[in-house]
């Protein structure tokens, strides 16, 4: 299995950037999906998450009505668009696959996530 991150990169602040994670060798409709980052010095922590029908999404609070999450089941990919970008939210930015019998328990919870991707920098200039 393979989760591959792309679309970080240096952007200023307001700005915005998509992030997408394409998956190989997995079952993706059997998967929701989820983003982290993890900051220098810091914890890694849950971003966002899409079921894996892709009827529910969750959001961290200090992403909400900036970041959008969706899927695309026929191409085996999840998108994160972020708009309004702010310093902090500089990190690397992970994707995180969790099979479908964890259903709609607590999202933010690495330990739930079967596979991550390697990561993509996203560095926003004040």
């Amino acid at each position: 299995v393979q989760l591959q991150a792309s679309g970080g990169g240096l952007v200023q602040a307001g700005g915005s950037l998509k992030l997408s994670c394409a998956a190989s060798e997995l079952s993706f409709s059997t998967y929701s999906m989820g983003w982290f980052r993890q900051a220098p010095g810091k914890e890694r922590e849950f971003v966002a998450f899409v079921s894996w029908r892709g009827g529910s999404a969750r959001y961290a609070d200090s992403v909400k009505e900036r970041f959008f999450i969706s899927r695309d089941n026929a191409r085996n990919m999840v998108v994160l668009q972020m708009n309004s970008l702010k310093p902090e939210d500089t990190a690397v930015y992970y994707c995180a696959a969790r099979h479908s019998l964890y259903g709609s328990s607590d999202p933010a919870l690495p330990g739930t996530y079967v596979y991550w991707g390697q990561g993509t920098q996203v560095t926003v200039s004040s």
